[in-house]
């Protein structure tokens, strides 16, 4: 059986109001979204840009009245393009923030040669990464990797992602045989596995024991084949609703939810669905999101 308080349930506020395309829900106040995250029933939550990251003991109130926790947050990588010391700074000022919350975990992926957030680049026109490129994130990872588990206790979870240059379970192999497992950990997607052409259950029986944090979330198959037949790009994919909530698209998440229910995963599990929130009403689908959850792993 389960042991419940080795996972907990979280969700990212990008159905609220998106981080890339910050039009999309750029009406929706912070307060109505962490109140609706916590009505849901969650318990933790990404970081979003509504959030008042200038005023931390006045989100700590917001969030502790309304029982959520910080659980993690993306950090854009920018190995490709910046100095490593650049990206170090940046890197412990934002682990400064997330200490102060207590989370455990650093999320993010290599954005620097990325096109995800390009609204008129087509995914399909995505480029590998050199091998330049590759020694720099496998390096850059493993020291920071080695300051924030060190020095903070919190875990860096490398995001596969659409449109940067780790989206492929053959990418992920190479990122993780290319650092150090004490160090660099992944944040497992299965929206992201499934758009890149792979499976996503063998990919969470591959990953799961390097696996330190979880994003859930699931995929419409028309609008996924509408994307590639079109070359549309990922934030018109987003808007177009390729990506929902657990249980509402065409992937199978039930078996990977029992692969993560049978193995030793501690950890966050984060309803993580980028919609528009005037066509999916992101209340409405928070819940929807979490009844899935709770219904297939028996938490």
């Amino acid at each position: 059986i389960l042991n419940k308080k080795m996972i907990d349930l979280g969700i990212a506020p990008i159905g609220w109001t998106n981080d890339d395309l910050p039009e999309i829900g750029g009406d929706i106040t912070f307060e109505q979204c962490i109140s609706e995250m916590a009505l849901a029933g969650f318990k933790g939550c990404e970081v979003g840009t509504k959030f008042p990251k200038n005023n931390l003991p006045l989100l700590k109130k917001h969030l502790e009245l309304r029982n959520l926790r910080i659980c993690n947050q993306w950090f854009s990588y920018e190995f490709s393009t910046k100095t490593f010391e650049q990206v170090k700074n940046n890197f412990i000022n934002q682990i400064d923030f997330l200490n102060f919350f207590g989370a455990k975990v650093i999320g993010g992926a290599e954005v620097g040669n990325s096109i995800h957030g390009q609204y008129n680049i087509p995914l399909l026109n995505r480029e590998p990464g050199s091998n330049e490129n590759w020694k720099k994130l496998t390096q850059g990872l493993n020291e920071l990797g080695k300051i924030s588990l060190n020095e903070y206790g919190i875990k860096l979870s490398y995001h596969h992602h659409m449109g940067t240059m780790v989206e492929t379970m053959l990418e992920v192999d190479r990122l993780l045989n290319e650092t150090d497992e004490k160090h660099v950990n992944l944040n497992y997607d299965c929206g992201h596995f499934y758009m890149a052409g792979d499976n996503p259950l063998n990919a969470i029986q591959k990953y799961i024991s390097r696996t330190s944090h979880i994003h859930f979330k699931d995929v419409r198959e028309s609008i996924k084949q509408k994307v590639f037949n079109e070359k549309l790009s990922f934030l018109e994919g987003v808007k177009l609703g390729m990506f929902t909530v657990p249980g509402d698209g065409d992937l199978d998440m039930k078996p990977i939810a029992k692969v993560i229910h049978e193995s030793n995963y501690k950890g966050w599990l984060v309803v993580e669905a980028e919609q528009d929130p005037y066509k999916a009403n992101p209340f409405e689908y928070a819940k929807m999101g979490y009844e899935f959850i709770n219904k297939h792993l028996h938490l």
